[in-house]
């Protein structure tokens, strides 16, 4: 059985030729992400295209996931490019210093100061310098050092707890998303959103600029998790963004969180993605350390539609060996059969023909010992539904629209087939669709396949029909 769990792996300097692209394609990348934080305009146009062409030249699909920055809440830059803070020093963070010292730094945000106050928990470049704020005076916000470190320019900036400010969305971000519509992106990650209305604003806008890809919301606030319900209500997809979660949270609170996003996103028939140093030590190591096997494998085990790489892949040394490695984890945690995943369960609402049919698909897998499930689809919604429930048979997502293709390379279980069909009769379209599955080597004669189908054909969202096959009984 294929590799159910997808592989999203960042592109940066390190995976940017022709020729370690398509190393990493072949090595199993599933879903390629731009980071916005880095690289121009032309960087990413160019890359999409490059991404595109080799898949093509390969026979794969790719999809395309754009991931905004979000507001910058960092320090600015210091002369010397450094300084080294101690414990117990005095150190201002000045929103009208233009270059740092030892004795005070400026800050990208400016609103920082009226966004703390005396006894706060300020936390630099990950949670590695801890700063008390002792007092704001105007612009400046006083601070003692209580866990001190090497500070460089530009780090990022923390209040233990959440609580600051910035908009979800900068100017920046807003300039991106319109590059993201240009691009035909399959996916767009919002950072920082703390509401359902922060995502509601991105998806607004990319509609605006002629975009449509699926929404993607990076929980890494702490505000986010008071709000998870209603940003995973607003989205299409979710990121488990466990680095500057756990400087707001504490690193110790966010394996149990994991736990609980994955889970509430199934259930809520959203995917979901698990990231952050997954493989790290793989950015100068060509193999795993054994804790980060076990990390992926657990994210593989709670159900995760996919896991990714981010500096592994994008600045690494072995992008191709971090590929291959987590395909091989992912594929020996999918063998071990003792957890069901949630999804559309008894209980669960039955408010739409296609979640009726999913559900009839799932219990039949289930029982009945088929061999693939075929959703002749146009858009992918009902290979979702049934890709929420664990049933350890491979999905074949069986449509003529690439962004549908495109789309579904994150669903977990769920596999793209290009379906061109020039009937409309379903008898036809079945043959074909049988035809196909044998071409491709997922069934041979004699096969029970679970087939669904909307009637009248070609109808997006339309699907009402579940169908049971012996492959070859129609020849």
């Amino acid at each position: 059985m294929p590799r159910r769990t997808k592989i999203v792996a960042t592109i940066g300097p390190a995976s940017s030729s022709p020729e370690i692209l398509e190393k990493m394609i072949l090595a199993g990348m599933d879903v390629a992400r731009l980071n916005f934080s880095h690289g121009t305009e032309q960087d990413h146009l160019d890359r999409v295209d490059l991404i595109r062409s080799i898949a093509k030249k390969l026979g794969r699909t790719v999809g395309i996931l754009g991931d905004l920055q979000g507001p910058k809440i960092r320090v600015g830059k210091f002369r010397d490019s450094r300084i080294t803070l101690k414990a117990g020093e005095a150190f201002i963070l000045d929103a009208a210093c233009s270059l740092g010292d030892q004795e005070r730094v400026g800050l990208d945000y400016k609103e920082l100061p009226r966004d703390v106050s005396m006894g706060d928990a300020l936390l630099l470049d990950d949670g590695k310098i801890e700063l008390r704020v002792e007092r704001v005076e105007g612009n400046e916000v006083h601070t003692t050092v209580v866990q001190g470190g090497v500070l460089s320019n530009n780090k990022g900036i923390n209040r233990r707890g959440g609580g600051l400010t910035a908009p979800a969305l900068t100017d920046k971000d807003i300039e991106d998303i319109k590059l993201a519509a240009r691009m035909k992106v399959d996916y767009l990650a919002v950072s920082f959103p703390r509401s359902g209305a922060d995502v509601q604003w991105a998806r607004d806008l990319l509609h605006k600029a002629g975009g449509h890809a699926q929404i993607q919301s990076k929980i890494e606030r702490a505000e986010a998790i008071d709000a998870l319900e209603d940003i995973i209500a607003a989205s299409d997809s979710i990121m488990v963004a466990r680095g500057d979660l756990a400087v707001e949270v504490g690193d110790a609170a966010v394996p149990a969180m994991q736990k609980r996003m994955i889970r509430l996103a199934r259930q809520m028939n959203k995917t979901v993605i698990t990231a952050t140093q997954m493989m790290e030590s793989m950015i100068s190591s060509p193999v795993p350390t054994r804790a980060e096997v076990s990390d992926v494998a657990n994210a593989v085990l709670d159900g995760s539609d996919a896991v990714m790489l981010s500096a592994e892949s994008a600045a690494g040394s072995f992008p191709v060996e971090a590929i291959a490695a987590m395909a091989r984890v992912c594929t020996e945690a999918e063998k071990e059969d003792t957890l069901e995943l949630i999804g559309l369960h008894e209980s669960d609402r039955i408010d739409q023909v296609e979640k009726a049919v999913a559900r009839a698909v799932i219990h039949t897998a289930r029982h009945l010992g088929v061999k693939a499930i075929a959703a002749l689809t146009q858009s992918g919604t009902t290979a979702l539904l049934v890709s929420r429930a664990d049933v350890n048979v491979p999905i074949y997502a069986m449509t003529p629209v690439e962004a549908t293709q495109r789309k579904v390379t994150l669903f977990r279980g769920v596999y793209p087939v290009d379906f061109q069909h020039k009937t409309e009769g379903a008898a036809e379209i079945i043959a074909m669709a049988e035809a196909c599955l044998l071409d491709l080597k997922a069934v041979k004669k004699g096969d029970l396949i679970l087939l669904t189908i909307g009637e009248p054909i070609g109808t997006p969202g339309g699907t009402n029909t579940m169908k049971i096959i012996r492959i070859g009984d129609h020849d």
